[in-house]
């Protein structure tokens, strides 16, 4: 499944665009044709040969029977030369080759001068089956050499006596041109009736398409209302509203950034902080070399959220993870962060060992997160596990109450860990807006009847005013499986569900990046980036590389994406010496058994891989298996001349939309699994299916002998999708979505106490 960039549909590619849409229609309908091209020109042939034969049969009887009486009567005086006079006038005929007469012993007693060597009498007699009545001719088609001819045979009686039987051959090359003829004049006909019905087809689709395209401007400009159409005219009024609103905000001409984003939520919110809640902290507090360092965590949603809570200000409530996480936190287990840039302040939550371990390892990542991904490992559900993470969502549920400020605060939940946070956050805040966002996929309503506790899941998820994901299947699926399990009202017109007469909207959020990264500026340009990266693997200066960076994790495809590397060393030995992938993937759960076997598989392989296509110092793998910053990260990025993104499946994958900010040179191709979210969105990536080993592995040879000037086709196309659709847009639709809903409620509220007091 190799993709390739969307056409502009302009001029000649408009023109192009519309034969395409043709080609479904035509291809049948040409080949319809052509069938009944070849069936004609068949029928003919064989019709038209079998009448040839027929005719040859009788003119070869009447001719025969003339003759017989004249050379009967010289043969039986002995005049060979008469009858060999007789024959040669009868051979005159142009579609008469040849003529002889046969004894009754088989042997020739006289024939023409062209008569076929290869034809004896004996031949004919064991060919044609000469009968001894005086009137009856034998006669049919035999193959020679030279091609097809008609043989036709009458006995020859004198005065009672059989003498034997007189030959005429006649050439059936006449017909065999004739057939030919007459099957390319078949044909031409048929070439140009398909021709003239393709043009028609054509025409037709064009003129339909134009009176579909002046229906559909009608009906959206209100000037028409066509049944069939009002389901179109409403979706494109609704995307229409939603752009007079962003217009109508004051969104400046240069796109989405923190201070647009900032602006429009004091005026939507007031200047009231945000609570995000989520497992994984933006910073963390470690020991090292006898002081305290800080790390980035590698992780998606912390890459995600943080540009959001620079620009919002407000608190991050997290599970503190780092072996200095105490050290660092005031007397209420808070600190501000970013450091040395203080925006907003992290909360820590401290739990056990046994609630890590059940809450975190347990039902999060040894159940829901395998149950989520189809990457083939089969979850495990331990009631045990379960009680943790019941407990844990609850200790998170009160804290994070404590930390409103008010009554009805906005509350931002993230991901797996949390799914029954929203329910018990609206039972101690009822007046709260809870915006809940899944960043992995949710599965199908089928399996996710494994988890013994799905009814749980659902109505903790549901106590959320929204609930987001990446995509609209993701939606459906959770809707699906709302539908298949809970007693509630499936809303399909504002895709939403209703349970006890709450309201819970679920809606497509595809998350991004911050746009431009803010670890671009500080970076170096794109050829010290190489330069660094060359020298710090010990590699040619011309060295094709690859890179792929990832956590260790079974479904982000990394074997896969090692053995296309292999395959495509075997598809193109020029590689073989030139062609490094260097795989950075951060430690990742390694308590539990199957990352453990997992980092050991990956070994292995990528130890097998060098043993085969190694030479001297050359390694075409290099395995890079610790933590990097992400300055590190974007310096592997630059210096790049591709970057394979191989997930089995993921809710998006900013690993890709990371690699293409980056590149401002607009240099470096992107390979990019179909099973991500963001393979919807980056469709000049080279899109593959990471299962299919050699597809992947041509896509890698594309990468590395694609022309420049399409590296920065595809680049530029991919960077302008990303900075029209950053973090800052993703977040203001959440949020947009969220006040709307807040002033609703207040709304309601104060009309609810107005009707009170009076």
């Amino acid at each position: 499944m190799e993709h390739f960039p969307k056409t502009r549909r302009g001029g000649i590619h408009a023109r192009l665009w519309h034969m395409k849409r043709a080609v479904p229609f035509l291809i049948p309908l040409i080949l319809m044709i052509g069938l009944i091209a070849l069936g004609t020109s068949f029928v003919v042939s064989h019709t038209g040969r079998h009448w040839f034969e027929r005719d040859i049969a009788e003119k070869s009887r009447l001719a025969l029977m003339s003759a017989r009486d004249n050379l009967g009567r010289n043969w039986s005086k002995g005049d060979i030369v008469k009858v060999r006079d007789i024959l040669t006038e009868i051979a005159r005929d142009e579609r008469v080759m040849a003529a002889a007469v046969c004894g009754t012993n088989l042997l020739k007693v006289a024939e023409t001068a062209d008569f076929p060597k290869n034809i004896s009498c004996r031949f004919l007699q064991s060919h044609l089956s000469i009968g001894s009545n005086v009137d009856q001719t034998s006669g049919g088609v035999v193959d020679l050499p030279d091609g097809h001819v008609y043989i036709s045979t009458l006995p020859i009686i004198e005065g009672g006596t059989r003498l034997g039987f007189v030959v005429l051959i006649h050439d059936m090359r006449m017909i065999e041109r004739r057939d030919d003829i007459a099957s390319r004049f078949m044909i031409l006909v048929f070439a140009v009736l398909a021709a003239a019905v393709s043009i028609y087809t054509i025409l037709i689709q064009k003129i339909t398409l134009r009176k579909w395209l002046r229906d559909v401007r009608s009906v959206v400009s209100g000037n028409r209302d066509l049944p069939e159409f009002r389901p179109l005219r409403k979706d494109v009024q609704k995307l229409i509203s939603e752009i007079t609103h962003d217009q109508d905000t004051g969104i400046p001409e240069s796109g989405w950034s923190p201070y647009t984003l900032q602006n429009l939520l004091k005026k939507e919110f007031h200047g009231e902080r945000m609570i995000i809640v989520a497992n994984r902290e933006p910073y963390i507090h470690t020991y090292s070399n006898g002081g305290i360092s800080v790390l980035h965590p590698a992780s998606g949603l912390v890459s995600a959220l943080e540009p959001i809570m620079k620009a919002c200000s407000g608190i991050w409530v997290a599970h503190g993870s780092g072996s200095a996480d105490r050290e660092t936190v005031d007397n209420h287990d808070r600190i501000k962060v970013p450091p040395g840039d203080e925006k907003y302040t992290l909360k820590r939550v401290w739990l056990s060992h046994e609630e890590e371990s059940g809450y975190y390892y347990g039902f999060a990542n040894e159940g829901l997160w395998p149950l989520c991904h189809i990457a083939h490992v089969r979850p495990a559900f331990r009631g045990s596990d379960w009680e943790m993470y019941r407990r844990v969502n609850e200790r998170f549920a009160d804290i994070t109450a404590a930390e409103a400020d008010v009554d009805d605060p906005v509350i931002l939940v993230q991901d797996y860990h949390f799914s029954l946070l929203p329910r018990l956050l609206r039972e101690r805040l009822p007046k709260s807006t809870i915006l809940t966002f899944w960043h992995i996929p949710w599965p199908t309503a089928e399996r996710l009847g494994i988890c013994p506790w799905h009814d749980e899941i659902i109505k903790g998820l549901l106590g959320s005013n929204i609930i987001g994901f990446h995509t609209r299947e993701h939606c459906n699926n959770f809707i699906f499986s709302v539908d298949r399990f809970l007693e509630a009202r499936i809303d399909r017109e504002r895709q939403g569900v209703i349970q006890k007469g709450f309201h819970t909207l679920v809606r497509p959020y595809p998350i991004s990046i911050e746009w431009p990264p803010h670890w671009m500026k500080n970076i170096q340009p794109v050829d010290d980036c190489r330069r660094e990266v060359v020298n710090l693997l010990g590699l040619k200066p011309d060295t094709l590389l690859g890179v792929g960076i990832d956590r260790m994790d079974y479904t982000k495809g990394i074997q896969e994406r090692l053995l296309a590397v292999e395959k495509a060393l075997e598809l193109n030995p020029s590689l073989i010496g030139r062609l490094v992938f260097a795989q950075i993937s951060a430690p990742s759960r390694e308590s539990i058994e199957e990352y453990h076997l997992l980092h050991d598989k990956i070994v292995n392989l990528a130890s097998r891989i060098n043993s085969r296509f190694g030479q001297g110092s050359y390694k075409p793998i290099v395995l890079l298996l610790k933590h990097h910053e992400p300055m590190e990260v974007f310096t592997y990025f630059r210096a790049a001349d591709f970057c394979y993104v191989s997930s089995l499946h993921d809710g998006m994958n900013l690993v890709a939309k990371e690699f293409v900010a980056s590149r401002d040179d607009l240099r470096g191709v992107l390979i990019l699994s179909s099973f991500t979210g963001a393979a919807r969105e980056l469709t000049e990536a080279l899109i593959v299916n990471p299962y299919d080993i050699d597809q992947a592995a041509r896509a890698i040879i594309a990468a590395v002998e694609m022309p420049p000037r399409e590296q920065e086709g595809r680049m530029k196309a991919m960077r302008t999708i990303i900075s029209e659709y950053n973090i800052y847009r993703w977040g203001w639709k959440m949020l947009r979505d969220a006040a709307r809903l807040r002033q609703r409620q207040r709304l309601y509220t104060g009309l609810a106490n107005l009707d009170e007091d009076t």
